[in-house]
């Protein structure tokens, strides 16, 4: 069976859906009988069918970033006198043909570069099989480079080889994928034919996000850029388990597994930290991780279930050193990999080097809206009635907050902070000290018993980042691994299980510690703008795509009514 007969076959199986619509299989059919007319062209060049059809590779002698780079700067007259040779290889992403000559764009890594075909030059088989090609086809070519009567740059072909057949159609050439779902899940047709949206046109278009290429390349360098961050201050960098016994180090839903030999479930991470402590007390005493972390959560424009964090480390540190890190970190990726502090993220101008600290009930007392009367005095926060009074008071507004009364004190002071605060917090802010029914990891402060040494960072109204001074009394640990599980008791899923071997590693002594845990994901997003998480990650999860093609004896019958 070929590959057309099996792609009209498999149609009619469920998951097994390649065409979108009868015009692609349509194009598909005709595209096939292309491969077939160049293929018959490569045998009679004395090419093997498989070798004209479907090649293993292609010699090269750069690629097309590296050529523009190289030769975007030398004259007409100095590439007619040099005729530097080139072997080039790329998509092609805009082909004409006139009589016996025709231009294409060949696309490679985001950059484009145009070739130059005549027949004469390559010979009448060659430019048939050029003739043959579409818009997605690969291609191979040598030839010397020139500038047009334009003045642009381009390879003069003297061989041409065919590389690879696009089945389908490629989207608009302008606007490559407009449905932002379609987007996501085919990244794959999304990398080459983003060019961004714009507003406007000609010279006063704006564009207002960028092409899917060039963020995936900028998160590179995020990653790169903390790498470099961390081990210049030399910190280790290391990898702990994705498959845990116990779901511990953050309040989350996991998701289960068994493996088999062992007979044995086991969760897929929800956070590195009670392994990356382990190791502190073991004595490493700078270690990081960029880690994937997996929480059975919502999907929206700012959670993905599947998701990757930064998690460090520092012996003998606690969350004010964080703090400065924290500002010098993020100061520092944005000069890596935008060259700037100043980023445009949500239609705000936000400075990546200008940060702001509160306190919890400070940023609370701060944002404190006008319509639920007089804003709270620091004080307040220590009496349950007051607290249940600022509850009503926002509820009075129509704000909606969950409110549970039977919760700790400290919880629904911080479901108080998330409702009101969270979106004013544009400009980069540390919000400090946390109430200690929400930190069960974190260490309590001297002075205050029911307040721990935690912080949160936030940029453009969300949460990137959360740090503590470490909790490493193991005593003390233990109790509130057993408080938590009260509240799962309780019906909280989220509230940590009890990881008897942490404990034990405490009691083996970590040192005083500073711990901190940032999302790329969201760090990404700041750095490039982008509206959702599901932009900055290449294969976001979605839900599953309706069926989107008839099989034949539905066509016949029709729609359902």
């Amino acid at each position: 069976m070929d590959i057309l007969s099996f792609c009209a076959e498999s149609v009619r199986f469920e998951g097994l859906q390649l065409f979108e619509s009868k015009f692609e299989e349509e194009m598909f059919e005709l595209r096939q009988q292309k491969l077939q007319q160049i293929t018959a062209l490569g045998v009679e060049g004395g090419l093997s069918k498989a070798a004209a059809s479907y090649p293993n590779g292609f010699t090269w002698t750069a690629m097309l970033p590296e050529v523009r780079a190289q030769y975007d700067g030398e004259s007409g007259e100095a590439l007619e006198a040099a005729k530097p040779e080139v072997s080039v290889a790329g998509r092609i992403m805009a082909i004409r043909a006139q009589g016996k000559a025709g231009f294409a764009q060949l696309q490679q890594n985001g950059v484009r570069l145009q070739i130059y075909v005549r027949q004469d030059a390559v010979g009448e088989r060659a430019y048939a099989m050029y003739k043959l090609m579409d818009l997605g086809d690969h291609v191979g070519v040598k030839g010397y480079l020139f500038r047009t009567r334009t003045n642009e740059l381009s390879v003069h072909v003297t061989e041409l080889t065919f590389l690879s057949k696009a089945m389908l159609p490629l989207p608009d050439k302008f606007h490559g994928l407009e449905d932002v779902e379609l987007r996501y899940r085919q990244r794959y047709v999304d990398l080459f034919s983003d060019t961004g949206d714009f507003e406007g046109e000609g010279e006063e278009a704006k564009q207002t996000r960028l092409p899917a290429r060039d963020v995936f390349v900028k998160r590179a360098a995020v990653l790169r850029a903390l790498r470099k961050f961390f081990d210049d201050r030399g910190y280790i960098e290391v990898e702990t388990p994705m498959m845990q016994p116990v779901a511990g180090g953050a309040a989350a839903r996991p998701f289960t597994t068994h493996h088999n030999a062992l007979d044995l479930d086991l969760f897929l991470r929800i956070a590195p930290e009670l392994y990356l402590k382990r190791l502190v007390v073991g004595g490493m005493d700078r270690v990081y991780e960029i880690n994937r972390n997996f929480r059975n959560e919502g999907v929206s424009t700012r959670h993905n279930p599947e998701f990757t964090m930064l998690e460090f480390y520092q012996a003998y540190a606690n969350y004010h050193d964080l703090m400065q890190i924290t500002e010098d970190l993020v100061s520092f990726v944005a000069k890596e990999v935008n060259g700037t502090t100043i980023t445009n993220f949500g239609g705000h101008e936000i400075d990546l080097g200008k940060w702001t600290k509160l306190s919890m009930r400070e940023a609370i007392v701060k944002w404190w809206p006008a319509a639920a009367g007089a804003a709270p005095e620091h004080g307040d926060f220590a009496h349950p009635a007051k607290i249940d009074a600022m509850v009503m008071s926002l509820r009075a507004t129509g704000l909606s907050m969950p409110y549970v009364p039977a919760d700790p004190l400290g919880k629904t002071i911080a479901t108080i902070f998330e409702t009101i605060t969270e979106e004013h917090l544009i400009q980069p802010t540390i919000i400090y000290d946390f109430p200690l029914a929400v930190s069960p990891l974190s260490k309590v402060k001297p002075d205050e018993p029911e307040w721990v040494e935690r912080f949160e960072f936030y940029i453009g109204g969300f949460e990137v980042g959360n740090a503590f001074s470490e909790l490493n009394d193991p005593v003390d640990q233990r109790a509130r691994f057993e408080a938590q599980l009260g509240e799962r008791e309780r019906g909280d899923d989220e509230a940590h299980q009890m990881d008897a071997d942490y404990v034990r590693a405490l009691s083996y002594g970590l040192p005083p510690t500073g711990g901190e845990g940032i999302g790329i994901d969201r760090l990404t997003m700041v750095l490039t703008g982008a509206k959702s998480i599901r932009d900055v990650i290449l294969f976001p999860l979605l839900r599953p795509q309706a069926k989107v093609i008839l099989t034949a004896s539905e066509e016949e019958s029709g729609p359902a009514q």
